[in-house]
């Protein structure tokens, strides 16, 4: 029985590169592998290291909505520890298969070791990736209802004439909606599970410590480190010399992020340059500039897994 689990884990690990590799292969060979090449070779050293640091910033961002979700469920981590905590999270996610898990169960394994029950543990670190999902569709989509309102043939929507001001109104009381949301489902977790559950009780924690501040923070961390990392796709873009606009690129951004995160393949490699290219063509960008791009912010997460081999600073003794 010893055998057999080390023995899944590689055959899963290699099923998933296979995944990467295919999808690659395939995307590569119907653009045309020289274009690619080309694409990258003439690549901007100036915009792909701005890029570069901008990634190194949204994941700081993202450590610092971490950390703040763990004060929400009441209990304290030194900012230096979260730092690196979460930089080596970031750098077990790109080496290891499942995209966004194994760094993810890692996160939330060291927060244990804190002295935090592994509920709460776990839940922070789910409710750290919920939070980001939501703050990429608030931005995305109120990027979208700028767009559809400036000039609805930029995307181009098909829509009937006179139709963008209706749709950039749906669009806007969707994002609206969406904002409110966790507060109210907060409320109504709260008064459905009453605390019964063990499990469950972070729920309730959440909804009795000033639930209006922490919506806030998180809000504002979650858009603010989006905003962040479509600026370093951005930057990303002007290297293999895309002209694409950052506020055109968040909407699109959101399909390409939530590929990137699907647990298969590794590290979102072949998923995300897939949805790259498709999205991308709405823009009018060529698919070699859009799988080039995708390649260059993946190679992003890679330059920084070196951080990851910081030392983890000890966490202080009392919680």
């Amino acid at each position: 029985m010893r055998l057999k689990a080390p023995l899944g884990r590689g055959v899963k690990l290699l099923l998933r590169l296979a995944v990467s590799l295919a999808l690659l292969v395939a995307l590569l060979h119907a653009i045309g592998w020289s274009n690619v090449v080309h694409t990258l070779a003439g690549a901007d050293p100036g915009w792909a290291a701005l890029g570069l640091l901008l990634a190194v910033l949204a994941n700081t961002a993202c450590a610092w909505r971490w950390r703040a979700l763990v004060r929400w469920l009441r209990h304290e981590v030194a900012w230096p520890w979260a730092w690196v905590a979460y930089q080596r999270g970031v750098a077990l996610n790109a080496v290891l298969p499942g995209a966004t898990v194994g760094g993810d169960v890692w996160r939330a394994w060291a927060l244990q070791r804190t002295g935090l029950d592994w509920p709460r543990a776990s839940a922070s670190v789910l409710l750290d990736r919920i939070s980001g999902l939501w703050g990429l569709a608030l931005l995305g989509g109120g990027c979208a209802v700028g767009a559809l309102l400036a000039d609805g043939t930029a995307l181009r929507l098909t829509l009937a004439p006179g139709g963008r001001g209706a749709t950039a109104a749906a669009v806007g009381v969707a994002v609206l909606v969406l904002a409110w949301l966790p507060r109210a489902l907060l409320r109504w977790g709260a008064a459905r599970s009453g605390g019964r559950h063990p499990w469950w009780g972070w729920w309730t924690m959440l909804a009795q410590h000033e639930p209006l501040r922490h919506w806030r923070q998180q809000l504002l961390a979650s858009v603010g480190a989006q905003a962040v990392t479509v600026a370093a796709l951005w930057a990303a873009a002007l290297a293999v010399g895309a002209p694409l606009a950052w506020w055109w690129l968040a909407p699109a951004a959101v399909p390409i992020f939530v590929a990137a995160a699907l647990p298969v393949g590794l590290g979102g490699w072949g998923t995300r340059e897939a949805a790259s290219a498709a999205v991308l063509a709405w823009l009018g960008v060529p698919a070699a500039q859009a799988v080039g791009m995708s390649l260059l912010f993946g190679a992003y997460a890679l330059l920084q897994a070196p951080l990851g081999l910081l030392p983890l600073p000890r966490p202080p003794s009392g919680a």
